[in-house]
């Protein structure tokens, strides 16, 4: 027989876990990897999953949550929100408050890559001069890399975003550059070559962010773990032409587990530093 849903969570319960679950400690924690934002209330990542696993999708709940403005409120404000009912509007909003890097990575990966508007969207947010917009328009970018498995993003259009912003000297919109490359480049050989392209001619760029991005782009899409990988993609895609679909769901169950972050982003703690 299947659990009846408990009562839903207020606001202010869900704040009262937060301050019960926190810690100063915590709020440090976060500081080390550069997120620092005006309130936090220092709670682990493990612990916002625990309360979005029990709210499910809850688009009022997560405005609210929005609304209160704290760091742990907008992370579980983007688990929680549906992108079915996500507004462009909505989008506009939510962007135009980042105020650090993990909650606009955060956002891009668990929300605005599953809704229509995240093409149209990584094109206007790349081409804003804020930083965290402009972070947001080039994580998206990345996110689209790994997550649009139909393949239809403008990946050309996307490598020219790339390459026009890769002057700019801010940490957080070089890094998001970098990282909106290397995985444009790591979806097949042909965009492998194409992002090998781009990242060489930034690489003997004047300008010393478009140089760190290209060399940094050019040493991981040319090693022999991502050519290798590359390599048997294109061979397995062709032996599947040959047979036919398989008769089984692995695959969309392989989709399906680990966390969004983690698969966008690469390998863990050393993407995550990267990023940042």
């Amino acid at each position: 027989m299947k659990k009846a849903p408990g009562p839903e969570l207020t606001l202010p319960e869900i704040l009262a876990d937060f301050a019960a679950h926190g810690s100063p400690d915590g709020v440090a924690g976060m500081a080390r990897f550069g997120i620092v934002t005006a309130q936090a209330f220092g709670v682990s990542t493990g612990d916002v999953r625990r309360l979005a696993k029990r709210i499910g999708k809850n688009h009022r709940l997560a405005v609210a949550l929005w609304k209160q403005g704290s760091f742990e409120a907008r992370a579980l404000a983007f688990m929680i929100e549906d992108p079915r009912t996500l507004t462009a509007a909505q989008m506009d909003r939510w962007t135009a408050q980042f105020d650090n890097w993990a909650t606009c990575d955060g956002c891009c990966l668990h929300l605005f890559v599953a809704t229509p508007f995240a093409v149209a969207k990584a094109l206007q947010y790349a081409a804003d001069d804020r930083e965290f917009v402009k972070r947001a328009g080039l994580t998206l970018i990345a996110c689209l890399a790994v997550h649009d498995k139909a393949g239809t993003s403008p990946w050309g259009e996307f490598l020219t975003v790339i390459r026009r912003e890769s002057s700019d000297p801010r940490n957080y919109v070089k890094k998001a550059a970098n990282w909106a490359l290397r995985q444009i480049g790591k979806r097949d050989l042909e965009l492998n070559r194409q992002a090998l392209t781009v990242a060489e001619e930034l690489a003997q760029a004047d300008n010393a962010p478009a140089r760190w991005i290209g060399k940094d782009a050019v040493r991981e899409l040319r090693s022999e773990a991502v050519q290798e990988r590359l390599a048997a993609k294109a061979a397995g895609l062709r032996n599947a032409a040959l047979v036919g679909p398989p008769s089984h769901s692995s695959e969309a169950l392989r989709a399906k587990s680990g966390d969004p972050a983690e698969r966008a982003g690469g390998s863990g703690l050393s993407e995550c530093r990267r990023r940042f």
